[in-house]
């Protein structure tokens, strides 16, 4: 079957070659150029009547119009309307070429274009290349890299991955247990593997090993490569991964981090927005969409000015915030990455395992020791609190009294001050009593901490609901629900009530059902819906407060189906407030709970200032349970290990408790 068309740019109908020559060549006479006619012109041609255009021009008035277009445009501009003119080929061989020219490489861009074009695309860049600059690629190539980086970009370079669609599952199973083998199975790793099964393979194959490969291994095969590999070999062996998974999904990730921070990184912008506009454009937006929560027009419009704007924002060809664009194709890609994780038996793994040879009463001394006399021993401290799962330190604390006749954990207050204080007594309370606590704290004295209500009722599950409950009602002889009532209002406190009763389905997914939950959600996609927003949070609190976690993935999954709508893009549309942030909170719980406990880990550590609170709430909270996992998604979403970032961003013993807690560099 023939590619179906997702390009943004076409042909322009009714085209005449030598009357665009003719207007370009008026548009740069005399003193100015009408910069505003040119970019209109050559935005709406494809990159073939562009090259027609090239050859009218020079028969016509025997000049080479892109040398023309370099002498009367400047800047991002002037690159941007020229690398339009090259076909596609041609401006990839410079691209190369300018990668390696002079000193030092721009790897990156070496890595985005190997990684990402199809063999025939390949082939075509290699012979441009030679007939642009009389030199051999491939020797360029080697003469500028080394290592396993250049073997594989040799390998990218043959063009000679296998095209077939016909998978057979037993090569897929060998493919996927050698890529096991040769990483995290080994001592060392086997690098001419990886090499030879991500360098060779169809791309339809290889879909196939990395959802094997999850289920042998546990883990996504991303992760096994920024454990096994370093450097640019890590780099490119991700990029390839990324555009096997969905090549939409990797240029819409490389165009918003080209974008985000400060600076634009102008020359990756201008290469993906002329390379991929008349391929996959359509796709790179909604997917962009979906993934940012913002359109890449916008992004644009934000991020650029002047002319140079104009023609990016021509290139992208319009803007999915805007009511109605719909892109089908594309909301089915979102729809098969949830397929995936729903199928994924991810096992969740906390960094806290209870100690081997685990002696109560032996704890109970050492800590006495570290708190006895003058001065207090927190290394000690620490090292005895962090190393044992929380039911072994329920002991210590019996034992210690049973020793001592003294409460621990009012000695560890007298001595232990700070942020280092609120960590170790964390660390000391049953998970439900602590939670009990950061709800109690979030609810006194003059304002409430909604956030940390969110936080917590919209991540726990019915046990842990019930066993906080219990708790609360111990420590503050109150119930949870009044407090939480009385100091919340309007449909915020009906979802943390709901919440609070801890009585969530736990059945599998009912898919009748899934269709009707998920038709309530559309009213939420339309806009125009006459439905006061009052009715549509309380259907809305009916199913998101109640229905099991399966049966909400199938839900989301219908929802993107019926409207082309990630559920989390109509919520923020649609609701405002701690209501909005409840509902987003619960959805992205559902979708994937460590990626959302990475990405509150990360909000509190980016920027200046450390919210401590935070950082100190999730780390107990998550250790025992599946910190590991939040490690992982950590590095897959912000390309840093947490290890690192707490690190750099806090001190003293309190980081070196957090380490210990975090158990490890990614």
């Amino acid at each position: 079957s023939a590619p179906v068309y997702r390009g943004s740019v076409k042909d322009f109908p009714g085209f005449d070659a030598s009357q665009d020559a003719e207007a370009l060549y008026n548009a740069m006479k005399g003193f100015g150029s009408d910069k505003e006619a040119i970019l209109d012109l050559i935005t709406s041609r494809s990159n073939k009547q562009r090259v027609e255009i090239c050859q009218a021009y020079k028969s016509l008035y025997g000049k080479d119009l892109i040398a023309d277009l370099k002498y009367e445009l400047t800047g991002k501009f002037e690159r941007l309307i020229v690398s339009l003119m090259r076909a596609p080929a041609y401006s990839d061989a410079k691209e190369i070429k300018d990668a390696i020219a002079g000193i030092g490489t721009d790897e990156k861009c070496l890595i985005e274009i190997l990684a990402s074009r199809t063999n025939e695309e390949i082939h075509n860049l290699v012979a441009a290349y030679k007939d642009a600059y009389e030199r051999d690629l491939e020797a360029d190539i080697v003469g500028d890299t080394s290592g396993h980086f250049k073997k594989m970009l040799v390998v990218l370079l043959q063009g000679t991955r296998e095209e077939d669609d016909v998978v057979s599952e037993d090569l897929v199973e060998q493919d996927a247990k050698e890529l096991l083998e040769a990483g995290e199975l080994k001592w060392g790793t086997d690098e001419a593997q990886f090499i030879y099964i991500l360098g060779r393979r169809s791309k339809q194959h290889l879909r196939l090993v990395f959802d094997e490969y999850l289920k042998i291994s546990g883990k996504p095969i991303e992760r096994s490569i920024r454990g096994e590999l370093s450097g640019d070999f890590e780099k490119l062996m991700l990029a390839v991964v990324k555009c096997v998974r969905s090549t939409a999904e990797y240029f819409a990730e490389r165009l918003y981090k080209a974008m985000k921070g400060l600076g634009t990184r102008d020359n990756t912008l201008i290469r993906i927005m002329v390379s991929r506009s008349e391929i996959d454009m359509l796709d790179i937006r909604e997917v962009f969409r979906t993934k940012y929560e913002k359109s890449l027009y916008n992004m644009i419009k934000e991020d650029t000015s002047g002319e140079y704007k104009k023609a990016l924002l021509k290139l992208c060809g319009g803007d999915d915030d805007a009511a109605g664009e719909f892109f089908p194709e594309a909301a089915q890609v979102a729809y098969r990455m949830w397929e995936l994780s729903a199928v994924a038996k991810v096992e969740l793994r906390g960094t806290i395992q209870p100690a081997g040879s685990f002696n109560d009463d032996g704890d109970a001394q050492v800590l006495r020791k570290a708190m006895k006399g003058l001065g207090t021993d927190e290394g000690a401290i620490i090292d005895v609190v962090t190393q044992r799962s929380n039911a072994q330190r329920q002991q210590i604390l019996k034992a210690y009294k049973a020793h001592y006749g003294r409460d621990l954990m009012a000695d560890l207050k007298s001595e232990l001050s700070g942020s280092l204080a609120k960590l170790i007594l964390g660390l000391m309370l049953t998970p439900a009593q602590y939670d009990a606590k950061q709800l109690r704290k979030a609810v006194e004295g003059a304002g409430t901490d909604e956030s940390v209500l969110i936080e917590i009722m919209a991540t726990r599950n019915n046990q842990e609901i019930t066993a906080i409950n219990e708790a609360y009602q111990q420590a503050y002889n109150k119930r949870l629900e009044d407090d939480l009532s009385s100091d919340t209002s309007g449909h915020f406190k009906r979802i943390l009530v709901s919440l609070a009763l801890g009585n969530r389905d736990e059945g599998p997914e009912n898919l009748t059902q899934a269709h009707e939950d998920a038709k309530v959600r559309t009213k939420l996609a339309d806009v125009s819906s006459n439905d006061s927003s009052d009715s549509l949070e309380t259907r809305f609190l009916s199913i998101l407060c109640t229905r099991s976690y399966p049966h909400l993935r199938r839900v989301f999954q219908e929802f993107i189906k019926m409207t082309n709508h990630d559920v989390e893009h109509a919520i923020r549309k649609r609701m405002s407030g701690d209501v909005r942030e409840a509902f987003i909170a619960i959805v992205r719980s559902v979708k994937n709970k460590p990626a959302f406990f990475a990405d509150k880990l990360y909000k509190s550590m980016k920027g200046a200032g450390t919210d401590e609170r935070t950082l100190t709430r999730i780390m107990i909270s998550r250790s025992e349970i599946d910190l590991l996992n939040i490690r992982g998604e950590f590095i897959d979403l912000f390309d840093k290990s947490l290890h690192h970032m707490i690190e750099k961003d806090t001190s003293g013993d309190y980081r070196k408790a957090l380490l210990a807690l975090c158990g490890g560099e990614d």
